[in-house]
């Protein structure tokens, strides 16, 4: 619990020291960008200075330095006005002085951005100077936007990290309750493989012993699947069609006769690398998905196919349908249209096929009110 608190208490200071850090970032670009916009306006005070010497000069006038402070100007665009008409410009676009029109919505643009400078270059007669921001004076506004964004990116990705992170530890979590549970059941699992043995020497009908023993198979295989979780399986070269239907025809028997079990395929064995225990969960699953999707009334098909490379398990039922933007959707952890459930059976189905024995499985077709059918495609191997 200590470390615990330790680490959420450095998280924290981790975090509040960047928000500093950050907020003095903009401070400064705010402040910089302020005392940038304070000498532009010098400049410009300068130039209308210069403009008065120039209205007003005779020929004993020194003009160099009013010309030089003019012709200085380079980046920041200027409009002169009197009485709303516009005198002169300087670095302002050919286009737009070409243009009545776009003249004067420039020069609104330029009032929008700064206060004119209104000068007095002759008694009772006033002109006024318009000037917008330079170039790199906009560049630096949109500077503390663009920072925002790179922060608000490193944000999302340190939640996306840690929202990872904490995922990962959920899953160790439930890996290690899933191999402790399955540890818990191997000792009444014991005691009732010696209690069925006892009722084998009594005088009772053999065939309840046989199903008797039949389900506590059952139970040691789903200890066994439980004790696999979040290990790497071992994989072994196993007859797919004999693996499929051993699962296939042990629910069938566990089922109402009110779903209508078929299947089509080979025979024949046909090979692939495969862990029997978890192809058994996969195959459960799906048809234990298809039952739910019947409402446990409907027909149940199970169709095996293959070529030459591949090995295709067709699970096919009568259900209620899928829609389309829900193909992907429905593998994915804790995503479930039951009531309930824990939304996990498709999502651990995925795992085992693509990540564990390097497959395929998807919705081949899916029609509202009419059925769906799941597709595993496994590679073949040669015996």
């Amino acid at each position: 619990m200590r470390f615990s608190e330790s680490r959420n208490t450095t998280r924290w200071i981790i975090i509040s020291i960047s928000f500093l850090i950050i907020t003095l970032i903009l401070w400064n670009t705010y402040t910089f960008f302020q005392i940038f916009k304070n000498e532009e306006r010098i400049k410009m005070k300068l130039l209308a200075n210069a403009q008065i010497a120039l209205i007003n000069a005779d020929e004993n006038t020194d003009l160099d330095l009013p010309l030089q402070i003019s012709s200085n100007n380079t980046s920041i665009p200027v409009i002169l006005t009197m009485y709303d008409k516009i005198l002169s410009t300087r670095n302002v676009p050919d286009e737009i002085l070409q243009d009545d029109k776009k003249s004067m919505l420039f020069l609104k643009k330029l009032k929008s951005e700064n206060e004119p400078i209104i000068f007095e270059y002759a008694q009772g007669k006033y002109q006024k100077l318009y000037y917008g921001n330079s170039a790199l004076l906009n560049k630096l506004k949109y500077y503390p936007i663009a920072l925002l964004f790179i922060i608000f990116l490193c944000g999302a990705l340190i939640y996306n990290f840690y929202k990872s992170t904490k995922m990962a530890t959920q899953n160790k979590l439930w890996a290690g309750m899933a191999k402790e549970t399955a540890h818990q059941i191997g000792t009444p699992l014991s005691s009732l493989i010696g209690w069925i043995e006892i009722l084998k020497t009594e005088n009772i009908d053999q065939s309840i012993t046989v199903e008797i023993e039949k389900d506590v198979d059952r139970l040691q295989t789903i200890t066994d699947r439980f004790s696999k979780i979040g290990s790497i399986p071992v994989l072994e070269i196993h007859d797919v069609v004999a693996e499929t239907l051993a699962s296939y025809q042990y629910l069938q028997s566990r089922f109402s006769k009110q779903v209508a079990f078929s299947y089509h395929g080979p025979t024949e064995p046909v090979y692939a690398m495969i862990n029997p225990t978890l192809h058994s969960w996969t195959i459960e699953n799906l048809v234990k998905n298809a039952i739910d999707a019947m409402k446990g009334k409907g027909t149940l098909d199970l169709m095996i196919e293959q070529d030459a490379k591949h090995i295709k398990i067709n699970v096919k039922d009568s259900g209620t349908g899928i829609s389309k933007k829900q193909f992907k959707t429905i593998f994915e952890p804790g995503y479930t249209t039951k009531k309930r459930g824990w939304g996990l059976g498709l999502s651990l189905t995925k795992r085992i096929v693509e990540e564990y024995h390097s497959g395929k499985i998807r919705v081949v077709h899916s029609e509202i009110g009419k059925g769906t059918t799941f597709r595993i495609s496994l590679n073949k191997k040669m015996q």
